[in-house]
């Protein structure tokens, strides 16, 4: 099988990577681009920034020149239920968007997971207030790619997959506010994001140490789940 899969950041794809053979720059116009052999797949992995906008983008450039079986989102996600933890895997079951609802399909894999429905936001759910919120419109997680993905899948007419991570806890409330560091080009603005830690060091700083903890966690935990599972 070819498989295109998708996130916003290297980050969440470099483990997966790591765990595949004959990895390859990709000439893809994208922000970071691998093409390689996993699993008796060939992959190629794509990310290009934060948001459905910029994951759209992702797709057009990357479906120029690699025609592909199937699609996959995959990157970090917050969770809306109590029983996930940071780093557990989320297996979507469908993801939502806005008023449309896109079906998923299944993952063969002997490790732990959780399964539900992912809906994608155009914005980072910050407080626990807005997470009960979406917990009530029936979804299990949020992130803010996969509906991109989704609905492109559909159009081709193609099989769509979605795996993603924990990395924000269903109680928890950001101190940061990290929709205000977003930039246009879907990436974060680092020092803006530090600038306003540094303002309020005791709640602000702690928290993005922890963040920064899970998200490498979440990423090597990707990498295993993605070198296991059948699609």
């Amino acid at each position: 099988m070819k498989l295109l899969i998708v996130a916003s950041e290297s980050a969440e794809l470099r483990a997966i990577a790591a765990r595949a053979s004959n990895v390859r720059r990709a000439a893809v116009r994208a922000d970071w681009a691998r093409r390689v052999l996993l699993g008796g797949h060939e992959l190629l992995l794509v990310a290009n920034g934060v948001g459905p906008r910029r994951a759209a983008a992702a797709l057009d450039a990357a479906l120029a020149g690699f025609v592909p079986d199937a699609l996959a989102s995959t990157g970090l996600c917050g969770a809306l239920v109590p029983e996930m933890q940071a780093a557990d895997i989320v297996v979507a079951t469908e993801v939502l968007y806005k008023d449309a609802r896109f079906p998923v399909a299944p993952v063969t894999t002997a490790l732990r997971h959780h399964c539900g429905a992912v809906r994608t936001l155009d914005h980072i759910a910050q407080t626990a207030e807005e997470k009960r919120f979406w917990r009530s419109s029936g979804a299990a997680a949020v992130e803010m790619e996969a509906a991109a993905v989704a609905e492109r899948s559909q159009l081709l007419g193609l099989p769509f997959y979605c795996v993603k991570a924990v990395s924000d806890l269903n109680y928890e409330t950001m101190a940061n506010d990290l929709n205000a560091a977003l930039r246009p080009d879907g990436h974060f603005d680092t020092i803006k994001v530090l600038g306003s830690s540094l303002r309020h060091p005791l709640a602000r700083l702690p928290e993005l140490l922890r963040l920064w903890r899970r998200s490498i966690r979440a990423a090597n935990i990707l990498g295993e789940f993605f070198a296991d599972c059948r699609f």
